[in-house]
């Protein structure tokens, strides 16, 4: 798995993820994108368990379904993405306490600007870096 490299996105998955993040208000959408070695190819918008403007938690029987499906499929989880309705798309205190998978990519949309800012880092014992996109037709 490519952990420090760029994320490789297709622009089509970045669209559908803006979308999420839309239908989603008033509150954060989430989700994960399957993959591999740095690649997202596969998109899985999850439920957001504790629905909020402020706060997103994948619903647990949801993360467990997308898990499996991706796993069966012999992929990565690639991305874990949220949206922030009105801050910026960098991760929050939260978003960096809750942060499990070190080698995935945390892909955040503020939807505070329009066009929406789509942003993406690497969350590792606490610490954030910035991962470059690398958007793909």
């Amino acid at each position: 798995m490519v952990a420090d490299g760029p994320l490789v996105l297709p622009r089509s998955l970045q669209n559908e993820i803006v979308a999420h993040a839309k239908a989603g208000l008033p509150n954060e959408a989430c989700g994960i994108l399957g993959g591999r070695d740095g690649t997202a190819t596969r998109f899985f918008p999850a439920i957001n368990g504790q629905p909020s403007p402020y706060f997103y938690d994948i619903d647990s029987q949801d993360l467990l379904r997308i898990v499996l499906e991706i796993e069966d499929a012999d992929e990565d989880i690639v991305c874990i993405y949220h949206s922030h309705v009105e801050s910026p798309a960098f991760p929050s205190r939260t978003d960096v306490e809750l942060a499990a998978w070190p080698d995935a990519a945390y892909l955040i949309v503020s939807l505070g600007s329009e066009p929406p800012e789509v942003k993406a880092f690497a969350i590792r014992d606490g610490k954030i870096s910035r991962r470059e996109i690398t958007l793909t037709d």
